[in-house]
């Protein structure tokens, strides 16, 4: 019997002690992100996105026609990833599940 009631006491720790460090982890939410969240789900601005796309690429054509190649080239693959993350974006709405027909 004292045996079973240690085994018992043992488990319940280890799997309390699990839940105290697991709870914080998800219950606050990371600073410095743009995206905003709900359950998981991140929903991007396009018209947002799109306009940062354009500056970024008029930047890098002023930077190339002042001679500035690697400034230039720095900031289309930045205009490069942003696109890439709008298009991720557009397509997780795409192919989300839709809820019930109705």
């Amino acid at each position: 019997m004292t045996k079973r009631f240690s085994a018992l006491a043992v488990s319940a720790a280890i799997v309390g002690g699990l839940f105290i460090t697991s709870v914080p982890a998800h219950a606050a939410p990371s600073a410095g992100h743009s995206a905003a969240s709900a359950k998981g789900a991140i929903t991007c601005n396009e018209g947002q996105m799109r306009q940062q796309i354009a500056k970024l690429k008029n930047k890098a054509a002023k930077l190339k026609q002042l001679g500035e190649h690697a400034a230039a080239k720095r900031t289309l693959n930045e205009a490069a990833a942003l696109q890439k993350r709008l298009q991720q974006c557009i397509d997780a709405d795409n192919n989300a599940s839709k809820p019930f027909p109705g």
